[in-house]
């Protein structure tokens, strides 16, 4: 094989048109001159020329179009740049795209002495030089391939291709990286013959900005030859996405009669688009404002920073005085630096001028009427306050406070929440024969307190005249309760105590008049003229009417008023006890088996309604039992328990002992009470008392039968 020469590969500059032939080598698409050095003059002078450029597309230049990477310049159709107003600072670099069906390139222009404006463009763009870079032996020099996005069809569309002069025959060109042969794929390929590059579809930099591929040459059989070498695809950022605000609802707040610069909030909006280029440099302005009064111009907004900020004076940010304390206001971000050629977008701002406490509450008048009559409670009259401050906050509420003619604390102030009125109640009943006339002074103030230099005055106090009017009150009985001690069962007719009732209208002179209210028991009667109570039956301490030994009943005291009216007084009548009840046992059934080793049969308890010491200790006696005929025998446990057993096992039958007890009352009172014990057949944990049913018999009968049965053995 003929030995090599060094490869040589030259990408042109990105957007250079592919040469159609061999025979077009003679002529080469794109600007004549990439690269141009100026000075940075005072001030770029409106449509004056800056510099003239030359591009040539090989095929006449139809529909040539070119564009400049700052908003401020263009470029005329006879190549010359000129600026579309006068500026001063414009950054280092300018780039500068020209465009036709058949050929695509870049010049760079450089601004000696110029300042950066949002970084360099030259990082921007990352636009290498187009001046020849030294090649190495055996090395392939690239430069970047720059395409804007959003490019229309049609497509596939050449944007650059490699030159190999030297290229051995039969080699071929390969092209490999992410947008060629790795996701997403297909969107660059290269003929690997001429070695054109070409894009198969539109680009979009807000989605990739930027393809690293990979340029190699190969032999027949695939393999690499020299490279890979480096190939970076570049996307033109075009202004295509509108500023927007992701962060609402918006809302502001100001203090009423804040100073003139305050700031109340920030707007800041978002572009997509490169934040790098002017396509994402946004400036802020209030389109509209509602309320427009009293000034169309309340506020004003950072065009940079989006800073919303008062711009009235204190005096006009009065909530009080203003048509409405909510303002709304459209505010419109603009990227292209806020040129007309800029893309908009808008959101709304709402701004609340929020109250502060400078107006004090004021009475609607200075004395306010109020009648009550005597007895009653409640609310008597509600107080009218005025306050301009806003209703939903503290400066607004009210706090009332009686400060003069309330020694007795008859009176109590409270506010209605939905009114803010002072609600005044009487809390204590009020004696028209003590006092027919009250007056109270009372004070208003708000929850919150007054700013600095605001004060109550006097319109925060005003005077309530209270007229008490006069009622028929019923007769009070005194003492209530009432409360006297006997012994029950007194005698019938005996006198308990004559109760004493008084008129509190001392001023009418009025009779009173008695009767019985209530009597559960019926056993009282009262004279109803002298109020003297007396027994119509006899007193039981143990009835079910009387608890804790304690009987009460209820009379009534009547005035001759018109109408009369009425008062209830109680009588408690605590009863002294007497041994007036014999004591009972429990239980009255036993249960024993006839072959039973243990001889007990019951335990028996005694209880006594009287109260001690009418009751225990109790005695526990076998009544009527012959001392020769014993077969029962009862023993005594405690002062309320004895125990009953047998002295021999008995037959199957039932038996009924009568049992005696007695109390320790003096005197003491005794009951008999038959004890019925059954005597069952127990057998196999089995207990059968249905034999037992079928006999009667007393003791004594029980103890003769025993006595033949072992005569006749």
């Amino acid at each position: 094989m003929q030995p090599r020469t060094p490869l040589l590969l030259c990408v042109l500059l990105s957007q250079v048109l592919l040469l159609t032939s061999a025979e077009d080598l003679d002529c080469t698409p794109g600007f004549q001159q990439k690269l141009f050095h100026i000075d940075q003059p005072a001030q770029f002078i409106e449509d004056q020329a800056i510099l003239n450029l030359t591009f040539n597309d090989c095929k006449g230049n139809n529909k040539l179009h070119y564009e400049v990477s700052s908003p401020y310049f263009k470029v005329n159709h006879d190549g010359s740049l000129v600026a579309l107003k006068n500026i001063s600072a414009v950054g280092k670099t300018l780039f500068v795209h020209a465009r036709t069906p058949h050929a695509e390139d870049m010049a760079e222009l450089v601004i000696v002495g110029g300042k950066d404006i949002q970084g360099s463009l030259q990082d921007i763009f990352k636009f290498a030089r187009t001046s020849p870079v030294p090649r190495q032996k055996r090395s392939i020099v690239v430069s970047p391939i720059l395409i804007p996005e959003n490019q229309r069809q049609p497509f596939p569309r050449d944007v650059g291709k490699v030159v190999d002069s030297d290229r051995p025959e039969g080699s071929k060109f390969r092209l490999t990286g992410k947008g060629v042969d790795q996701e997403p794929k297909g969107i660059f390929r290269i003929n690997e013959n001429t070695g054109s590059v070409s894009v198969t579809r539109t680009l979009d930099r807000e989605t990739i900005a930027t393809y690293q591929l990979f340029v190699e040459t190969t032999d027949v059989n695939g393999k690499t030859l020299e490279g890979p070498v480096p190939l970076e695809v570049i996307v033109i950022d075009q202004n295509d996405n509108r500023p927007i605000f992701r962060e609402g609802p918006y809302i502001g707040h100001v203090m009423e009669g804040s100073p003139t610069g305050t700031t109340v909030m920030r707007m800041t909006a978002f572009d997509a688009d490169d934040p790098a280029t002017d396509n994402a440099l946004l400036r802020y302005n209030i389109r509209q404002q509602t309320p427009d009064k009293p000034s169309p111009n309340m506020f004003y907004i950072d065009p940079e920073k989006g800073d919303i900020v008062t711009v009235v004076s204190p005096a006009l940010l009065d909530r009080e005085t203003l048509e409405n304390p909510k303002y709304e206001l459209i505010i419109e971000a603009q990227d292209m630096a806020g040129l007309d050629v800029g893309l908009t977008g808008t959101a709304t701002a709402t701004i609340m001028i929020d109250d502060k406490n400078d107006h004090p509450p004021k009475f609607t008048k200075k004395e306010f009427q109020a009648t009550v009559e005597e007895g009653a409670v409640g609310v008597i009259v509600n107080l009218t306050v005025e306050d301009k401050d806003d209703p939903t906050t503290g400066a607004w509420r009210a706090v009332y406070t009686i400060i003069n003619g309330n020694p007795g604390q008859s009176f109590e102030i409270h506010t209605n929440p939905q009114t803010n009125e002072g609600m005044l109640s009487v809390v204590k009943p009020l004696d028209y024969e003590i006092s027919a006339f009250h007056t109270l002074l009372i004070k208003v103030e708000n929850e919150d307190p007054l700013v600095p230099d605001v004060s109550y005055g006097p319109s925060s106090t005003a005077t309530v005249h209270i007229t008490v009017l006069d009622v028929n009150e019923g007769p009070v009985f005194y003492p209530d309760p009432m409360m006297v001690t006997r012994q029950e069962n007194i005698s019938v007719g005996s006198v308990l105590l004559t109760v004493n009732a008084t008129d509190p209208d001392s001023l009418q002179h009025q009779t009173i008049r008695y009767s019985v209210y209530k009597d559960p028991a019926g056993w009282l009667n009262i004279n109803p003229i002298n109020g003297t109570v007396d027994t119509t039956a006899v007193l039981d301490r143990e009835s079910p009417f009387v608890h804790n030994s304690v009987y009460a009943a209820l009379f009534l005291a009547i005035d001759s008023g018109n109408p009369p009216a009425t008062g209830t007084g109680t009588l408690l009548i605590t009863l002294e006890d007497v041994n007036d009840n014999a004591p009972f046992i429990y239980p009255t059934v036993a249960e024993v088996c006839d072959d039973a080793k243990n001889l007990s049969v019951v335990i028996l308890g005694a209880s006594d309604k009287d109260l001690h010491p009418n009751t225990d200790p109790f005695k526990f006696e076998i009544h009527k039992q012959a001392v020769p005929d014993k077969v029962w025998k009862i023993s005594k446990i405690n002062n309320t328990h004895a125990l009953v057993s047998l002295l021999q096992n008995l037959n199957k039958a039932n038996y009924h002992l009568p049992i005696m007890v007695t109390d320790s009352g003096k005197p003491p009172m005794t009951n008999v009470t038959d004890l019925r014990i059954q005597v069952c057949s127990c057998k196999n944990s089995k207990v059968d008392c249905n034999a037992a049913g079928a006999l009667h018999f007393s003791a004594t009968s029980v103890l003769l039968a025993s006595l033949f049965s072992l005569a006749c053995l």
